[in-house]
């Protein structure tokens, strides 16, 4: 894990807003950063090789991909973790209460 996600990965672990998340979750050919299953949200930490070569356009495939499977991703860039994590993890919980039942 990258120094980003290993930070995300101890405040979701906690259980933010009492949902539960997994960490590099499998859904079909992929495996995700970390994962709630009761919300069905991916969430992907982005460093700066996600902005080379053809990693966006693989992304934007992957992403298609999971929400054909009911699974939405939460992109958020390694930078925003490590300065802005407070937030990021208000975000994470605001989007699971809007996709949980």
């Amino acid at each position: 894990m990258s120094l980003p996600e290993v930070l995300l990965w101890r405040q979701l672990r906690a259980r933010p807003g009492g949902f539960k998340f997994r960490h590099q979750h499998p859904v079909g050919p992929y495996t995700l950063d970390f994962f709630c299953h009761s919300a069905a949200l991916a969430i992907e930490v982005d460093g700066i090789s996600h902005e080379m070569g053809d990693n966006p356009a693989r992304d934007e495939r992957r992403d298609h991909w999971l929400a054909g499977q009911g699974v939405m991703t939460f992109r958020v860039t390694a930078a925003d973790v490590m300065g802005e994590m407070e937030a990021v993890v208000r975000m994470v919980v605001h989007l699971c209460g809007e996709r949980t039942p």
